[in-house]
């Protein structure tokens, strides 16, 4: 899933201005000089401390042992030393008095002293004991919710357990069991959260933001109420499929469960997912059975077939340190230490240690997962380049990142691909529409949960203040009023079930990266099927095309030295938009309609 936060390793020097010489006149050439002495400056200490801000994190994340506080002092001295530098006075003033004549700058320098403020608010040197409070809680949190043991029937299972147990278990009474015991992690991370909470909008109102989610929010270079309005807007577009897909989904669990009473909301531990944001395994495609197939490989060969997938495409073969240094794989039962077991990709020093923290298994899920998180590694080596200096060595935006790992583990779950690889049979007889039921129990089934019950909790959490005591009350709200789910018992204030979401601790106020990443998905997969395979969008097969790894490597090389919106026009020849996801899924409607004749609809109509 998300990316972790990059660091920096080559030589500053390299970069100066770059290839932008659109302002270098001689009449602006001596700020511009000073101004880019400034700029390599604080990109050498930024490099220096990064670096070891990451590797610390890294241990944080994957040696976590009981009693052991080693790691996380390490890695809170270096974030503290990384919040120092980057929020100081002096910088925040110079890049300030810079930016008053940005328009004798080149347009690099601009962006790149617009980044240097932007990380300097959630660090500011004006407050830093509230910078090193915030930076204790956050690992802290951290080390609370990977270092949970969790437990059914007081025997110790893990995360994987507890998803093999909601995806494949069909006694209701182990469901529930399994589903609460995923819960129970956030008993003991509400206290934690609410303190995250005041410490990071008291960190960025230190600059003049009203608040944390505003902060996010502003680096799509948009306000909140400008975010809200486009996430509501994708979630109205896809509405009327997302209440077909519920109507649909209630009465096809209930005849699973055997219960005779269809409820008006699915009851939460009927779902393949922890959080209801993915129904996909609810639907088995007849003549498609991955599964099967990869009972066959080890976990190896899953990650492996997912770098020749890229290299397939003109990308280079991965660096030997991604596979000396990675975390692939689950611990051996009997380790006597704990990891993060959520797929996170790492770019160590901005060049050539890449990482990815995985728990791979031989199945369909890590299967796509790999292609998803690679996608992620070959993103950080593409902008890793010359032409791009540190500071923008990131996506075009946050979700861009997720679109491009996520169109990647899409196109590999596509038939003709699978094909190709003889995963399955050549010419492999399959229902189509159920196939599309199946990605649309993926894709749409996560809009509402993402541009909802995540971002509106979060917005409320950080913009409203919401309440100590209304944290769960509000989840559940939220979780009805989007997706449709409800707990199977009431959920009293002592939970705190929005804190068991990994991104809700450690990945704050961004979920909504998801929503437009899955957005920005079909726009550019459609683009690629259209335009570059000449293949019907629901039927591709990427492997071995290197025109299709070129349009990618387009997207990717830049990184965030460009605007995301031009980027986005300059390739698909649009602006972000529905439209592909609402034409991809747009064959469904009439068949679950037709399923659904004489069900009774308990999600409201749009007025």
């Amino acid at each position: 899933m998300k990316k972790k936060l990059i660091l920096i390793s080559s030589i500053v020097a390299l970069f100066g201005c770059g290839n932008d010489k659109s302002h270098n006149s001689g009449a602006n050439k001596a700020l511009q000089d000073s101004v880019q002495t400034f700029l390599n400056d604080y990109n050498k200490r930024y490099q220096e401390l990064n670096i070891v801000a990451n590797e610390t994190s890294w241990l944080t994340q994957t040696r976590i042992v009981e009693g052991d506080s080693s790691n996380a002092i390490a890695n809170n001295k270096a974030q503290e030393a990384y919040a120092e530098f980057s929020g100081s006075s002096a910088n925040i003033e110079n890049a300030t008095k810079f930016l008053k004549q940005q328009d004798k700058l080149t347009p690099l320098q601009v962006k790149q002293l617009k980044s240097i403020l932007y990380k300097a608010a959630n660090n500011p040197g004006t407050l830093p004991d509230l910078v090193k409070a915030r930076i204790k809680a956050e690992t802290k949190q951290t080390e609370d919710l990977f270092g949970f043991d969790f437990k059914i029937d007081g025997k110790s299972v893990s995360a994987n357990d507890i998803d093999e147990a909601l995806a494949d278990e069909k006694n209701i009474m182990k469901r529930q069991k399994a589903w609460e015991s995923s819960k129970e992690v956030g008993k003991g991370l509400k206290a934690g959260l609410l303190n995250l909470r005041d410490l990071r909008n008291k960190t960025v109102q230190g600059l003049g933001y009203n608040d944390f989610f505003e902060y996010q929010v502003s680096e799509y270079g948009m306000t909140t109420k400008e975010m809200v309005d486009m996430l509501q807007k994708f979630n109205k577009e896809l509405y009327p499929l997302f209440r077909e897909l519920h109507t649909y989904t209630r009465y096809e669990l209930a005849k699973k469960y055997d219960v005779k009473d269809v409820p008006d909301l699915i009851p939460a531990h009927w779902l393949p997912n922890r959080w209801g944001q993915d129904w996909s395994s609810l639907v088995d495609v007849k003549g498609i059975n991955l599964d099967s197939a990869l009972k066959t490989k080890d976990a190896e060969w899953i990650v492996k077939q997912g770098e020749r997938f890229y290299v397939s495409l003109g990308f280079p073969e991965l660096p030997k340190t991604f596979w000396e240094k990675s975390d692939l794989y689950p611990l051996e039962k009997d380790a006597k230490y704990k990891k993060n077991n959520h797929a996170s990709a790492w770019h160590m020093d901005l060049d050539n240690d890449v990482r990815s923290l995985m728990s791979v298994i031989p199945n369909s899920e890590w299967y796509e997962t790999s292609h998803q998180e690679l996608g992620h590694i070959y993103y950080y080596l593409s902008y890793s380049n010359p032409e791009v200096p540190f500071l923008l060595r990131e996506g075009a935006n946050r979700a861009y990142h997720e679109a491009l790992g996520s169109m990647m583990g899409m196109a590999a779950m596509q038939k003709p691909f699978m094909e190709n690889l003889d995963l399955i049979p050549k010419n492999t007889k399959s229902d189509e529409m159920q196939t599309l039921l199946k990605e649309a129990l993926n894709y749409v089934v996560f809009i509402p949960f993402s541009t909802g019950t995540m971002s509106m909790f979060e917005h409320d959490l950080y913009s409203n203040n919401l309440p100590a005591d209304q944290l769960n009350k509000r989840w559940w709200e939220l979780a009805a009023q989007y997706q449709g789910i409800a707990p199977p018992t009431a959920r009293g204030e002592e939970f705190c079930d929005a804190a068991t979401k990994t991104h809700i601790n450690d990945d704050p106020a961004q979920y909504y990266d998801y929503a437009l990443s899955f957005v920005l998905l079909f726009q550019v997969h459609d683009h690629i099927a259209k335009n570059i395979l000449h293949q019907d969008p629901h039927a591709t097969n990427y492997y071995g095309n290197k025109e299709v790894g070129k349009f990618i490597a387009e997207i990717m090389k830049p990184g965030a030295s460009k605007d995301w919106r031009e980027v986005l026009k300059e390739k698909t020849g649009s602006e972000l938009s529905a439209k592909a996801m609402l034409d991809y899924f747009s064959p469904l409607m009439d068949y679950l309609k037709k399923q659904n004749e004489g069900r009774k609809y308990t999600l409201p109509e749009l007025k």
